[in-house]
Order: structure tokens, then sequence, then C-alpha cells
């Protein structure tokens, strides 16, 4: 019970667009709205730093399940340097990479995650425990090589995410 009243509290904090980080968000697994293949283990639902009326989803760390597409732009609201990310199952257009952030984004509050995915594309569900019955915070969250969700098959090794 407490946990959803914290959970309530957190979306509404959110609506005002100035909520910054907070770790008692719940984890979302992220599937494809095209083929429900798995794009994210540890989504987070996020608002657009440049235009605070865009809900997306966000991750600290790509899955083997998407791929960077062709060049990359900059974004129309700010100065970000970005890509698409597509799915690799069906190879729809479901996000996109921020490259490099504009010193506004980056003085801007922010989770730090610069993997985002479109809501329009993506079909969320809350991540539970080993039980099953309780919704995963991102406090509870074990590090991304100690994530066992995470872990199994969906990492692109490191050498291949640095910028």
């Amino acid at each position: 019970m407490n946990q959803q009243r914290q959970q309530q509290q957190q979306r509404s904090n959110n609506n005002n667009g100035n909520a910054p980080f907070n770790p008692l968000k719940p984890v979302y697994k992220l599937l494809c709205r095209y083929c429900h293949n798995m794009v994210c283990a540890r989504g987070m639902r996020a608002i657009l730093l440049a235009d605070t009326n865009i809900e997306l989803y966000s991750t600290d760390i790509p899955a083997t399940s998407i791929q960077l597409m062709d060049k990359d732009y900059l974004t129309r609201t700010c100065h970000c340097r970005i890509r698409d990310v597509a799915c690799r199952e069906c190879g729809n257009i479901i996000g996109y990479h921020v490259v490099a952030p504009c010193s506004r984004c980056l003085q801007a509050c922010n989770n730090g995650h610069f993997w985002m995915f479109h809501s329009d594309a993506c079909q969320p569900n809350e991540r539970k425990d080993i039980t099953g019955k309780c919704t995963i915070l991102w406090n509870n969250l074990p590090r991304a090589e100690q994530d066992f969700d995470f872990i199994m098959g969906t990492t692109i090794p490191y050498d291949q995410i640095c910028r």
C-alpha cells in the first residue's frame, strides 16, 4: 500500500515538469509495439527536457534487441545530437540515442539516461520482483552487470556503446 502511494505521488510530481530523478519510480520492461519483442529491461518513464509535454521512456543501458540507425542529426527543440534507434526484430524506429547532449539539456535536471523510447512505439510493463507481486523500483534495481533480467542475452558489449 505504501509503495502504491509513493508511486502515485511520484507520478503527480512528474506532471509538473520540474521533478528531479526519483529512485522511487517503477522499472519497466518495454516491448516493441509493432512486433512485441522486448527492447528494454530497465525502462523509466520520463519527460522530454526540451518539451515537457512529451512523455517517453528512457534507459541507462541499451539492449542487444535495438539497433542504432544511419547518421546523427540535431533535434528541433534544442541542440542535442541524436541518432534513431530501431527494433532489431521488425526494423521500426522506436526511439533515439542522445549521442551528444547540448549544454542546456546537461544543465537541466535529468536522470542521466541517453537511450530514449517513444511512448507510442513501446508497450510498458512494470517489472516485478522474484515473487511476481511487487513492482521493482529504481532504488532497488541492481546495477546493470548484476541485473539478471538485463544480463539474459540483452547486453551490448561496452566497447560498442562508448561515444
